[in-house]
């Protein structure tokens, strides 16, 4: 398979018919390995690259069902395996991949068979099975061209309705929004037209954007299980990709869905804007990331079939990219990054589509950068984005040229941009300014990209005259020279054997603009222009040493070599070289370099003599030397004495520095010598066939043969190089080794500080040859069991350069690094550089390919970082050619090329004997992995990592290895004498993939490693305790089953091994063996995971598995909290066949039945534990310490059994991931805090349930007497247990659970409810809704007990009762109210819901606050279970429905004309009458006065509003929320503080709700009303009634009902938001009437004046202009009049004010731009500013705001004002003096 993989990766041609066999066999293979997760995962990855790369071209056909089964069989069920949660993860992700890969190829059908599968688990959308089955349906839904048909208008209606059913959560907004926007893709000919209002409602009320003054998010969300997020990958955010994808193919021509877009975009642009930013900020840029990218590819499919329908034509792409431009003004300059770079890149991309529109746009905001002076970030944004679009550019400025005046004018204006940002560009060459310097050098690399040549003809240069571009090029060397002298390192050096020779600039370190910008600049240089620019850099080079830009300075002179090797040699090598040899000639030598002349006289005096200054100069040439010269090849033969000479002489000299310098120029030179690299990358060679000034650029998709002439230019070493690498080899290799066995075997130095220092300097000569030649050097011949050498097979062709030295060298080089390694180790062990010498020797002998790997691996992550300057779109309409890729400039190709080159070196012998049993890895291999094995656990860190990665890369290569160090390292964890570091050492390796896979397929390997870690106790020191238990953690997570093999016979057929390992491990798991709490924890946790793994042994499973439930039944009651928490986790996996439970259709059965089924496996076992005396006593005695009850109830968050005190965070990490289950409870969401969720842990009383289950009734029996003291038991902890457990009998379903529900759990029932203690209610009212949860996958099925529960619930109380009880009882109705299945209730549930109806219904004016919540949270399910349950039978509406209330008046009505009367007389109560008042007065008088009634029914409403609000049950009762929109508006402020806020709070999420259309008239009705008319509340509207009182009574100051305008006002701004796609234009014009009139009302005036500014924002249309007009006209006539005005008469203030907040609100409503009418609109507001106050403090606030809004752009907006207007600004805005 692995193979299989690297052919694909290599890019070989494969046939199809080979591919479609491997397919199909490969889904029998998949399919068939049920219950192998890892099997799966490994067969499913490699079929999904298989149908990724060849889908378009495959034809299949695959079923969708098999799919399901494994999805649902291991990851929807309980019964899970014993694999860990990544292999489940990673399982999870492959499934769902090859179902995506795969829905194209289901058959004709499969849409409707899914679509029946899943929609029943629709049909309730407050049971998690909804949010299962909306995942389940955007995953298998195929829209492929076979199901065309089952997408009818009545899905889609269908489809709408269900997405209505959830409001406000983004789970199932990506779900549905996902779906809907692939059908809208594939089925174009589909008509959408009346469905866009809808359609982009909701799209626009999926951004969580803050409207007005509100919050920015959703005040409620719904709860969505973590399992169910986690499963169906989802974030919590917007579905920007959907909506993006849904708009862009909705756009056709003659539809309105591009004024729907308008309309959208109108409103979303305003927070784009940088002053806007938050946390929606993220969901903003997807949008227009995936518009521009979706709408690229909808034109290059176009463009590739011309026969698709509705193509989009000139103006419908002139349109959209009007639109997007909106957005990307606002942008543009945000200060979120990820934003600015995507406005850059939609920018370029729109440019080759629109480039009339999109490039002027690009050359304005350019201009406005260079000029702007506050905000200065902006020239880094727009110097990128010139860079982005640099190719657009030049296209648009060579082709329109030639045209017509108005073309050519553009043209001019492209190429001066081109001129003038790269005039400026060498500006921003600033070492203080590193964001703007590296866009500086993207933009100067992106414009040399483009041009084919840079030469001295002064026509073919495309924007610039050559003598000028001279002139630039020296400009641009001294600038950077200057930038380079300024540099400043940004990290401290390391100077050890491996530091590289970067200094660690951001040049370097943050990108690779800089050395592409040089490479591409020289490549492309002309002669003249070459030798211009090389002589500057030789002077440069030869009057500065740099020692903080050696990188840089390096990176300089390698892109001048490789442009040009024989000029750039003699100028800048040779000067180089001369200089180190001269220096280094004229201080004494150590000879150690390779001379052999060495005593000790001399060498104390070599070490004396290097001055600092002396070195570091030496330092930096050499190591300039090195990067420069990784391009020289052939060239560099010239200097070829001077090079031996140079690094002999580094070698030799005594300075470390020095050394290290020397050893990367040999490592270089050999790599230039012999490696294959292009020579030509960075040359042009094709001119673009239109526009030859351009360079052609390509796509590798569109590429053929007869363009080979593109293609690269390689260095092929020739002989004379080869001869040169070696002889280097000799010198510096051969010597080296040879040197190093007489230092370690001849003890030729006395002193061990020159020992240590000619070791250093031969194993690092030995480090650099190996490292230059990399696997140029023959690698090690395997060894052969039978001794018959195999010609190894052909995998991937790859070379990384041509052969030097042979295979014996790596031999020799291998035993003698043995040698020297047991002598280092024994001598030198303290030696930490001698040692990592060592390590990296090893890893170059030992991994062959390893080294190209990690190039390969670390250029990969530039690629991901490819920059949008060098991609040309498929699509170009500029010159109209279009490929079927992206082209890229030849030079980025040949990168790419090249990497590949370096990925198959890497590759074509790393797999070539995984897989065979007859090769086994060479003895050299062999001695370097002892070596390893030693290095790995030496004491020092850095030591034990470096070799513990080179180990686990050579024993990866080699599998047979593992199991020697499998056996070796986990001795080190059973031996007493280990030190700490070797246990630290082992655990690092043994906790790596590679050995963890290895394990379950090696009994001795696999026995061993658990008995390592069970057996390593002794290691008390805190670092070995933590590095077992991460170890031990790790096993878990990646744990994937055992294979067979470990079930196998023993050799002396004695028994199993695996049973001897279980025994074993079994004897240790008990509290008896005094094992510390850890080490009985993960014994206990080792036999549950052999337990599960041995069901797929029969012979062995069923007594382990027995023997495994008795223990763990044993360990509930045990002293180590942790034990417990697993035992409940165990027994939760291995009580499986529940004879006893009650068959599911019938629950009659008799007990006789049970004996067809047999009794269970553990039965016997269990029953013999538990019937023990005590045991159950001891069990909840146990279990309750696990339940830590904090003071504050909330401060701990559910979800681990126990994040509780009695853990530490270390003793987390070992138990948190053991309690995961898939299927998770409540199966409903919860929002009622009276639950309290934090104490109730459904696990265990799943376990009482599992025992009741799987060993019968006696388990009730025996549980009886505990849980009669429990729940009586005073401690909270204690009864928390009583609850789980009698959860679990409750739901059991068991034979004889009828009769011991009528003995004793009745009666239990009732007395825990009419108990009075208050402390324990969350967990009871948990255990009621457990035992009434429904039962199957989806929760349909009724249990036993539940109607009897719910009837022992309804019963009335006892009168004499507490509040308490009363207020315990609704809680516990709402709990069990809330798992009732409503679309299946049957008649008995619904007849009780309506009988507690009624009884609610009369209990809204309790006169308890906690009751009057309870109720209205009772009502609030109970109501939205009715509406539920009626649209599903249509006969019930009818029969039970409108007979609730008095007169026969359904109770929606009842509610709605209460709360109407209750509204007036609330209002109409004197301010004084508070609630003290008027409880005395009730005292009193009895019931004639009902005015505390009036308000604690009308709190009990508003709880009733916040409860289906937060519910998410809204969606049925929209009607009856609308009819509640005035009482919440009108009493906001009120004397009665509680009733305010609960109206405040109620206000506030209903400003969310979005009315469907056959509710929205009503709503409008309200609100009109509402602002209008004091006396709406005495009448009632009709649903369809749009009447609106037209004459309104201009309140005075003390109008009583002007708060309630002013809640209407901020209600409407959200309201128009949320409702503009779908509200009429008639309905608008009123909304917008109504406010306008308010402008004038003395107490809201302002307030309306803010609220049409918003209005305005969004509404671009005709409502916007003809009231500008209007404001404008009005208060030109006002502005007249006052001067001709008498001394007495005139308008009133508030008419005055009214007009001027009129004109202040169009001025406010374009914050950011400067439209046509704003400067006179602005220019009359301030000329008011004489008026007096108010007027004067609105004029000058809405100046002042038009002045700030408009300051980063002020400079070009001013020209928009003449002379006079702007002087009228300047007097408004300028202050008084105090002094004047």
């Amino acid at each position: 398979m692995a193979k299989r993989m690297k052919f694909i990766k290599a890019k070989s041609e494969v046939s199809l018919d080979d591919v479609a066999s491997l397919v199909e066999f490969g889904l029998q293979v998949f399919n068939a390995s049920q219950d192998k997760l890892y099997a799966q995962v490994r067969w499913g990855n490699v079929l999904v690259r298989l149908l990724n790369k060849y889908r378009k071209k495959l034809t299949l056909k695959v079923e969708w069902r098999p799919f399901y089964d494994t999805m649902v069989q291991t990851h929807f069920t309980r019964n899970t395996g014993p694999e860990g949660w990544r292999i489940r993860q990673r399982h999870f992700e492959m499934v769902t991949s090859l179902v995506r890969s795969c829905r194209r190829f289901f058959p004709p059908g499969s849409a409707n068979e899914i679509w029946s599968e899943f929609s029943s688990l629709l049909e309730n959308p407050w049971h998690n099975s909804a949010f299962e089955g909306s995942g389940f349906v955007r995953l298998f839904l195929p829209t492929n061209a076979e199901n065309e048909d089952f997408y009818s208008r009545e899905w889609v209606n269908a489809c709408i309705r269900q997405w209505d059913s959830i409001p406000n959560c983004q789970f199932w907004n990506s779900q549905w929004a996902a779906i809907m926007a692939r059908v809208i893709k594939n089925y174009k000919s589909k008509d959408w037209e009346d469905l866009l209002p809808e359609i982009f409602s909701r799209f626009l009320n999926m951004f969580e954007v803050p409207v007005a003054s509100g919050a920015g998010s959703y005040p409620f969300t719904i709860d969505v299980p973590r399992n169910t997020r986690f499963l169906f990958t989802n974030r919590a955010h917007t579905p920007a990709k959907a909506m993006a994808k849904s708009i862009v193919y909705l756009l056709k021509p003659g539809s309105l869905a591009q004024q729907h877009f308008d309309k959208l975009v109108n409103l979303l642009e305003q927070y784009y804007h940088p002053s806007n930013g938050g946390r929606w900020t993220y969901s903003l840029e997807r949008l227009l990331f995936h518009l521009v990218y979706t709408f690229q590819k909808r034109l290059q499919r176009e463009k590739e079939n011309e026969q698709i329908g509705s193509c989009l034509g000139q103006k419908e792409r002139e349109s959209f990219v009007t639109t997007v431009l909106k957005l990307i003004d606002r942008g543009q300059y945000s200060k979120n990054e990820s934003l600015s770079d995507t406005v850059a890149a939609a920018t370029s991309i729109l440019s080759y589509v629109e480039p009339s529109l999109v490039l002027p746009f690009l050359v304005t905001r350019f201009h406005m950068a260079l000029e702007t002076m506050t905000a200065t970030h902006q020239l880094k944004t727009a110097v990128t984005s010139v860079a982005f679009s640099g190719r657009s550019l030049f296209f648009m400025s060579l082709s329109a040229s030639s045209m017509e005046t108005d073309d050519a004018n553009d043209a001019n204006m492209f190429r001066d941009l081109l001129m003038i940002s790269l005039t400026n560009a060498l500006l921003g060459m600033d070492a203080n300014d590193p964001p703007k310097t590296l866009a500086t050098m993207q933009l100067i690399g992106s414009i040399f990209s483009n041009m084919a040549t840079l030469d001295d003809d002064m026509d073919t240069l495309a924007f610039m005259p050559a003598e000028q571009f001279s002139e630039w090029l020296d400009e641009f060397l001294c600038r950077l020279f200057s930038l380079l002298q300024h540099l400043e390192p940004s990290g401290v050096l390391n100077e050890d054997a491996h530091s590289p020779a970067t200094s660690g600039t951001f040049l370097v370190e943050d990108g690779p603009q800089y050395f592409c910008m040089l490479e591409i600049l020289f490549g492309r240089l002309s002669k003249s222009l070459y030798n211009q620019a090389i002589k500057k850099v030789s002077k440069f080079l030869k009057t500065n040493i740099l020692p903080g830009a050696i990188a840089e300075v390096g990176l300089l002179c390698c892109a001048c070599i490789h442009a040009n090797p024989e000029l750039a040699i003699n100028n800048l090598v040779e000067p180089l070289l001369s200089s180190v040899i001269s220096s280094l000639k004229g201080v004494p030598l150590t000879g150690f370099g390779g001379s052999g002349n060495f005593s000790e006289s001399s060498l104390s005096k070599a070490r004396a003599t290097l001055s600092p200054a002396l070195e570091t100069s030496i330092d930096y040439q050499l190591k300039v030397l090195s990067i420069a010269i990784s391009y020289g090849g052939p060239s560099l033969l010239h200097y070829k004495d001077q090079f031996k000479e140079a690094i002999h002489l580094a070698f030799e000299s005594s300075s470390w520095k020095v050394n290290i310098a020397g050893d990367q120029v040999l490592r270089s030179l050999l790599g230039s010598l012999v490696l294959y690299y292009p020579v030509d990358q960075y040359k042009s060679v094709s001119h673009h066939s239109s526009l030859t000034p351009l360079e052609e650029w390509i796509s590798n998709k569109d590429f053929s043969n007869d363009e080979a002439s593109t293609g690269p230019k390689w260095h092929i070493p020739n002989d004379d190089e080869i001869q040169l690498a070696n002889e280097l080899l000799n010198l510096h290799l051969e010597s080296a080794l040879d040197e190093l066995v007489k230092i370690c075997q001849d003890n030729i130095h006395s002193d061990p500080g020159n020992e240590k220092d000619h070791l250093k300097v031969t194993l690092l000569r030995i480090d650099s040859s190996l490292q230059g030649v990399l696997s140029c050097l023959p690698d090690f011949i395997p060894s052969f069991k039978n001794g018959k050498v195999e010609n190894p097979p052909f995998l991937i062709a790859g070379a990384t350069g041509s052969r030097v030295g042979s295979t014996a060298l790596r031999e020799k080089a291998a035993s003698i690094i043995h040698l020297a390694s047991k002598y280092l180790l024994e001598k030198k062990s303290d030696d930490s550089i001698l040692l990592l010498l060592l390590i990296r020797i090893i890893e170059a002998l030992g991994n062959y390919g390893s080294s190209e790997y990690e190039e390969w691996t670390n250029h990969r992550q530039a690629w991901k970082l490819e920059s949008v300057a060098i991609i040309e779109p498929p699509v170009n309409f500029i010159v109209s050619t279009h490929s079927k890729g992206k082209k890229r400039p030849r030079w980025a190709l040949i990168d790419k090329a090249y990497m590949h080159n370096t990925w198959r070196t890497s590759q074509s012998s790393y797999h070539l004997f995984r897989t065979s049993k007859n090769v086994s890895s060479s003895d050299s291999v062999n001695v370097l992995l002892e070596d390893l094995l030693r290095l790995c656990v030496h004491s020092y860190d850095t030591v034990r990592t470096l070799a513990g990665r080179s180990l686990v890369k050579m024993i990866k290569r080699w599998p047979s290895l593992i199991a020697k160090c499998v056996l070796t390292l986990t001795e080190n964890l059973r031996s007493t004498s280990s030190p700490e570091y070797a246990v630290l050492g082992s655990c690092a390796v043994l906790g790596t993939q590679t050995v963890i896979k290895h394990l379950a397929l090696d009994p001795k390997s696999f026995s061993s490693f658990l008995l390592g870690i069970l057996l390593s106790s002794h290691h008390e020191s805190l670092k070995c305790q933590k590095a077992i238990n991460e170890l031990f953690v790790k096993y878990n997570i990646y744990f994937a089953g055992i294979s067979r093999n470990v079930f196998r016979k023993s050799e002396d057929q004695s028994g199993t091994e695996f049973a001897a390992l279980v025994s074993e491990i079994s004897s240790m798991s008990f509290e008896s063996t005094n094992l510390h709490w850890r080490y009985n924890l993960m014994a206990n946790r080792v036999l549950l995971l052999l337990a599960m793994s041995s069901r797929i042994e029969p012979n062995l499973s069923s007594t382990i598995l027995s023997e495994a439930a008795g223990h763990f039944l044993k360990n509930l009651k045990s002293q180590l909290p942790q034990t417990r928490i697993l035992a409940i986790s165990a027994l939760n996996m291995l009580l499986k066949e529940s004879p006893y439970k009650l068959p599911a259709d019938g629950q009659s059965a008799a007990s006789g039945d049970l004996q067809e089924n047999g009794k269970s496996s553990l039965e016997g076992t269990l029953t013999s534990i538990f019937q023990e005396q005590g045991f159950f006593s001891n069990t909840f005695d146990s279990l309750s310490n696990v339940h830590i009850i904090s003071d504050t109830e909330n401060s701990s968050s559910r979800g681990g059994h126990g994040n509780s005190s009695f853990q530490s965070l270390a003793d987390k990490s070992i138990t948190r991931f053991y309690f995961d289950f898939s299927s998770s409870w409540p199966r409903t969401p919860t929002w009622i805090s009276l639950f309290g969720n934090d104490t109730f842990y459904s696990s265990f009383a799943r376990i009482f349930k599992r025992l009741v289950q799987e060993c019968g009734v006696s388990v009730l029996l025996s549980l009886k007497t505990a849980l009669e003291e429990f729940v009586n038991a005073k401690e909270r902890s204690k009864q928390c247990v009583a609850a789980e457990a009698f959860a679990g009998l409750l739901h059991a379903d068991v034979i004889g659970l009828s009769e011991a529900w009528d003995s004793w759990m009745m009666a239990q029932l009732q007395n825990i409810l009419l108990a009075p203690s208050v402390e324990s209610t969350p967990e009871w009212a948990n255990c009621i809704r457990y035992a009434v949860t429904g039962k199957g996958k989806y929760g349909t099925k009724v249990p036993l007990l539940r109607q009897r529960i719910l009837d022992c619930l309804i019963e009335p109380l006892p009168q004499t009762v507490t509040t308490t009880v009363v207020a315990k009882r609704y809680s516990f109705l709402s709990a069990a109210l809330i798992e009732v299945s409503p679309q299946k209730m049957p008649d008995s549930e619904s007849q009780l819901h309506f009988n507690l109806l009624h009884e609610l219904l009369d209990k809204m004016s309790h006169p308890a606050a906690h009751v009057r919540e309870a109720i209205a949270i009772a009502l609030s399910v109970l109501c939205s279970n009715i509406r539920l349950h009626a649209s599903f039978n249509k006969d019930y509406e009818n029969g039970k429905n409108m007979v609730n209330g008095k007169h026969g008046i359904s109770w929606e009505q009842v509610l709605q004309n209460r709360a109407s009367e209750l509204v007036v007389a609330i209002q109409n109560a004197n301010p004084a009458d508070n609630l003290e008042n008027l409880s005395e007065t009730n005292m009193t008088s009895g019931s004639d006065s009902n005015s505390s009634d009036d308000v604690q029914w009308m709190e009990t409403l508003f709880h009733f509003v916040i409860s289906l609000m937060k519910s998410g049950r809204s969606a049925f009762l929209v009607d009856v929320l609308v009819g509640f929109l005035y009482p919440v508006i009108s009493l906001q402020e009120t004397s009665n503080k509680d009733l305010s806020i609960l109206a405040k709070a109620a206000f506030e999420l209903l400003k969310w709700r979005i009315f469907p259309d056959t509710h929205l008239r009503k709503a409008v009705s309200i609100l009109l009303s509402s602002a209008d008319d004091p006396n709406w509340r005495t009448r009632i509207f009709p649903d369809t009634h749009l009447r609106k009182a037209v004459s309104i009574l201009l309140s005075s100051a003390d109008d009583p009902n002007w708060r309630t305008r002013s809640a209407t006002l901020t209600f409407l701004r959200s309201f128009m938001y949320r409702h503009t796609f779908i509200l009429s234009n008639d309905e608008k014009q009123k909304i917008w009437k109504t406010v306008e009139k308010l402008l004038t009302d003395n107490q809201v005036r302002e307030h309306a004046a803010a609220v049409l500014a918003g209005l305005m924002k969004g509404e671009d249309g005709e409502l916007s202009k003809d009231f500008r007009e209007r404001a404008y006209s009005e208060a030109t006539k006002l502005q007249k009049r006052r001067k001709q005005r008498n001394a007495t008469g005139g308008p009133s203030v508030a008419s005055i004010h009214g007009r001027v907040l009129a004109l202040a609100a169009c001025v406010l409503s374009v914050p950011y731009d400067m439209p046509s009418w704003l400067p006179e609109h602005a220019t009359l507001l301030a000329r008011f500013v004489g008026e007096p106050s108010p007027v004067k403090s609105t004029v000058t606030k809405a100046v002042a705001e038009f002045r700030r809004t408009h300051a980063d752009t002020w400079s070009v907006q001013k020209d928009s004002f003449t002379e006079e207007q702007l002087e009228v600004l300047a007097d408004t805005s300028s202050s008084s003096s105090y002094f004047a």
